[in-house]
């Protein structure tokens, strides 16, 4: 190998690139590694020279990489990752993690995945810190700034090249009600749910959702003038089942979970025509180096594959409606 011009490469100048790269802003890029904006503003004049590119123009809203520092960005992150784990040398301890991970997930996924998840984390890396937040649109767009680690959500349309991805399966969609409620006791249709008030959970990044036919069909089944309650706190919506008339969509694995669903009863959509929604776990390429964020994966993942053979409870049969 001919290392005459990597010598003359002041390494530190990839670094700072990064930081650039990552926060858009010069005065930020200073502030992370701890130099004046002066200084920065010289590193920056230095990385021009060097790419013979101006890397970033400045724009009304803020600093915008050029497509050769775009180009520059798809590798970097991995070279500078390769470059810091030769040196750590190091092997993976969870037990010596001692960070945040933010992950992103609706409460309805989260009441199946968190306890065991949890427990498992508790046992292999107790002083690792999990931020769960359950309302947060752009999750990609989040990932890719680093705002959040994980996301587990609804399928998207359209995933980008970098992002990675892990299928977890679905789940038929169904209306979830009390025991008891009079849409158990006969037959119904489309136009008998405009008799009872809806729970409409939230759910994050509609408008990219795979599923869009199950979400504009879940739309359809809503009535103008019908009562309803918008939430995205699952355990007070099921207490809000178990006691009134309202009914709520939400995925029929739900009923899987014996506390939760105590006195709760999943009804089919009434259609003939058959849906599922599908989920998957998401991580950025920017993690792919990270032996923590890969070990993670694999913890989620065997959670989801442990928590997976019981099938759900078998939807009560429906027949058609006559009026």
């Amino acid at each position: 190998m001919d290392t005459r011009d990597l010598a003359r490469i002041d390494l530190n100048l990839l670094i700072a690139l990064q930081v650039l790269l990552e926060e858009g802003s010069v005065s930020r890029a200073a502030e992370r590694l701890y130099i004046t904006q002066p200084a920065m503003s010289k590193t920056l004049t230095r990385l021009r020279s060097l790419f013979n590119d101006p890397l970033f123009t400045r724009s009304s809203h803020g600093m915008q990489p050029t497509p050769r520092a775009q180009e520059l960005a798809r590798s970097l992150s991995d070279i500078l990752g390769n470059i810091r784990q030769l040196v750590a040398g190091e092997k993976f301890d969870p037990a010596s993690v001692n960070t945040e991970i933010t992950i992103a997930l609706s409460e309805y996924i989260g009441v199946t995945l968190l306890p065991t998840l949890a427990e498992r984390l508790q046992r292999q890396a107790p002083r690792l810190r999990l931020r769960i937040v359950t309302r947060v649109e752009n999750q990609l767009e989040q990932l890719a700034l680093g705002n959040l680690d994980f996301a587990l959500h609804i399928n998207q349309s359209h995933y980008g090249p970098a992002y990675r991805l892990l299928p977890l399966g679905g789940s038929p969609p169904a209306i979830l009600v009390r025991e008891n409620h009079p849409l158990c006791n006969s037959a119904f249709g489309i136009e008998d749910l405009a008799d009872y008030p809806c729970i409409r959970l939230y759910v994050s990044d509609r408008e990219h959702a795979e599923e869009r036919s199950v979400l504009e069909i879940v739309d359809r089944m809503s009535h103008p003038g019908q009562g309803a309650l918008e939430i995205s706190h699952l355990m007070t919506a099921i207490e809000v089942l178990r006691s009134t008339n309202y009914y709520m969509f939400g995925p029929s694995y739900l009923t899987q979970n014996e506390k939760l669903s105590q006195g709760i009863t999943a009804l089919p959509l009434p259609t003939d025509e058959q849906y599922s929604v599908e989920y998957s776990l998401v991580a950025h390429q920017r993690t792919e180096n990270s032996p923590l964020h890969n070990w993670l994966w694999e913890q989620i993942s065997d959670t989801i594959r442990d928590l997976r053979p019981a099938p759900p409870r078998k939807l009560r049969q429906r027949v058609p409606a006559t009026r």
